[in-house]
């Protein structure tokens, strides 16, 4: 065979444009990372508190010891440690008590001897703050429950709150669905007052500055504040006198109302209010009040908290909850920004739709009696508590599905989820995450709020996609009532620097990129002063690297600007969304942000990164999700290619 003669070998050329390379390499590694199923479900973690009392739950109730999962358990915990001897709410975080106080508990229920270096530094670190007894109240139930220091250090919560009326100042509708699922069967503990089985006779005595038999003022949270503390507090020790004669037949009536009311929505083997800690309450609760071993609702609730947990070849670590919905949801609109891959976005939204809860009136329809379900929840099953924020990503997502393919196979889940979300939306103009008009402030004052997230208010991230969803499937303020009103709201919570906040990520970058994308899809000129100051906002913060980042320390009370803070990939993808939103393809900080998406992807077409960019509750309780750093820049990646691709400077779409 001559020279001329041998055979040509085809082999595809790479995309020349950088951009398109770097959109086609972060599609196919997302597309690598689905189930067969066609959903997603990355890990969620949160800090070091849910490993550490999955831990001592199992010893609580003297389960066998598994010691390879608790010795991978024990790694993690090691590793999360702060360079301040105590553990973090989120990576590179402060000292916080409560955490450091559990995570010190479980590896010592493990083995760990506490005079190793790392032990000793932590108990150092817990005692210069104060010791064990200065922990936050679920800290010191979980104290209380192991007899490491007395009831009376507990604020009192009687079961009788179970036959309160409607009217009363205090009803378990009052409060958020995840204060409702932890504390009706917390309810029941707190009255029976059972005590850990603990078989290796594990204390902390050594946590204790004071001994808790000696303490008499237990702390209370930061934002609790006259008159408020002292009205509460009295009641409180009123309740600490009488309590004990409140008659025997109305304690076992309001016990078993909680037992009742938590079996209705034990919600199977994702798990009560598919929560980490409701869960564990609900299956403590079974034991203290003789449930055998092999009932199926023991069995279910016990088989939920195992799912949670997430085993690797040298750590383990349990999530606080799974987050599919949320997760396959967000990555239909990434791969659908990027292209290309109809059928496999398909195969996902069909996935979702089934999902859609039209059968059941949750907790919500307390306040919207009138309203039909048609909802999504963020788990796998949660059929009392989906969400509005889910449920608009997902309708958008049918919707720019429908619009782009020529195929309408969802208009009737479409339909149920906007009346759904409409008739949850709050009198003020805006939407909490659950539930209408879940603002009884006065609440986060009580006791038993020291965390000060007993509520779900109306916030203008969820309220944001809410009018993203109504405004993309054709309505406007003109001719919708609770599209104006939503955008009014949104105008109204644009804090004085330009920024909105971010109540369930971080933060106030969250917030810009969920609210600037809603008022563009409502149609509000780009030359409205609150773009304007919103864009101007976000131009002032991007750091010298090119990309955003924002600290979760962001949420403290006494914030007073923006705080600098390493970038990470997924707030630098919110920033480039919210600019483009806004009109600002061409400006000098979008394309600024772009490289540096750039040059911070991987070889395997993702983004590194470790921190903590979402939250559960403000100042007490954080997320990552190790998803956002996979959908998100390639979803902004895509969005920029596409607008300058197209010379155009108006985003056509809610999100």
């Amino acid at each position: 065979m001559t020279t001329a003669e041998a055979p040509v070998l085809s082999v595809p050329s790479a995309p020349a444009d950088p951009l398109e390379a770097s959109v086609e390499r972060a599609r196919d590694a997302l597309l690598a990372l689905g189930k067969s199923d066609g959903h997603w479900c990355f890990e969620l973690e949160a800090d070091c508190t849910i490993p550490a009392e999955y831990v001592l739950m199992r010893h609580y109730r003297a389960e066998p010891v598994d010691a390879e999962l608790e010795g991978k358990i024990a790694n993690y915990l090691r590793r999360v440690q702060g360079a301040h001897g105590g553990w973090p709410l989120f990576q590179d975080g402060d000292f916080n008590i409560s955490a450091s106080v559990k995570a010190y508990f479980a590896l010592k229920m493990i083995g760990d001897d506490i005079d190793a270096p790392h032990m000793a530094r932590a108990r150092e670190a817990i005692l210069r703050h104060g010791g064990a007894a200065t922990s936050n109240v679920f800290t010191r139930a979980l104290l209380a429950l192991y007899g490491e220091i007395p009831w009376r250090g507990v604020p009192v919560m009687p079961a009788e709150i179970m036959l309160l009326p409607k009217w009363f100042p205090f009803h378990l509708d009052k409060v958020s669905y995840w204060a409702r699922t932890v504390l009706a069967p917390l309810l029941v503990l707190m009255a029976k007052k059972p005590r850990a089985k603990n078989p290796l006779g594990v204390h902390i005595a050594e946590l204790f500055v004071t001994p808790p038999d000696e303490v008499r003022e237990w702390p209370k949270g930061e934002h609790q504040t006259f008159p408020w503390t002292a009205i509460f507090g009295t009641v409180d020790n009123i309740l600490r006198v009488v309590e004990p004669f409140f008659p025997k037949a109305t304690r076992e009536l309001s016990i078993a109302r909680a037992e009742s009311w938590t079996t209705e929505r034990l919600n199977g083997v994702d798990g009560l209010g598919a929560i980490f800690p409701a869960m564990v309450n609900s299956l403590l609760m079974y034991d203290v009040l003789g449930v055998p071993a092999g009932d199926p609702r023991v069995v279910a609730a016990r088989k939920s908290i195992e799912l949670l947990l997430v085993v690797k070849e040298h750590e383990a670590y349990c999530q606080p909850c799974v987050s599919p919905v949320w997760d396959t949801a967000l990555a239909c609109h990434a791969l659908m920004e990027a292209g290309g891959v109809e059928s496999r976005v398909k195969q996902a939204l069909d996935w979702l739709a089934p999902l859609q809860i039209l059968d059941v009136k949750g907790d919500w329809a307390v306040q919207r009696p009138d309203t039909p379900p048609g909802g999504w929840a963020f788990q796998y099953a949660n059929p009392h508590y989906p969400d509005v924020d889910d449920t608009a990503v997902v309708v958008t997502a049918m919707d720019r599905y429908s619009r782009e393919s020529g195929d309408a196979p969802y208009g009737e889940r479409m339909e149920r989820g906007r009346i759904w979300v409409e008739g949850l939306q709050s009198k003020n103009g805006g939407w909490g995450a659950f539930d209408a008009d879940n603002a009884y402030h006065y609440l986060n004052h009580i006791p038993f709020a020291d965390h000060g997230a007993l509520l779900d208010p109306p916030t203008a991230d969820v309220s944001a996609r809410c009018v993203s969803m109504l405004a993309q499937l054709g309505e406007t303020p003109d001719t919708s009532a609770v599209l104006f009103r939503g955008v009014q709201y949104l105008l109204s919570e644009q804090m004085p620097d330009g920024s909105w906040f971010g109540r369930w990520g971080a933060n106030y970058i969250y917030g810009a990129w969920s609210s600037l994308c809603a008022l563009n899809a409502a149609g509000l000129p780009h030359d409205h002063e609150a773009y304007r100051r919103g864009v101007a906002w976000l131009q002032s913060i991007q750091n010298p690297d090119g990309g955003w980042g924002e600290d979760l320390s962001s949420y403290k009370l006494d914030y007073k600007g923006y705080e600098p803070a390493p970038s990470t990939a997924s707030q630098t993808a919110w920033a480039l969304l919210a600019l483009m939103a806004a009109g600002e393809r061409d400006c000098e900080a979008a394309t600024r942000g772009v490289d540096y998406l750039l040059r911070t992807q991987a070889e395997d077409g993702l983004w590194e990164e470790a921190r903590f960019t979402a939250t559960g509750f403000p100042r007490v309780f954080y997320l990552r999700y190790h998803g956002y750093a996979k959908f998100f820049p390639l979803w902004a990646l895509a969005r920029y290619r596409n607008l300058r691709e197209t010379n155009a400077r108006t985003v056509t779409v809610g999100l």
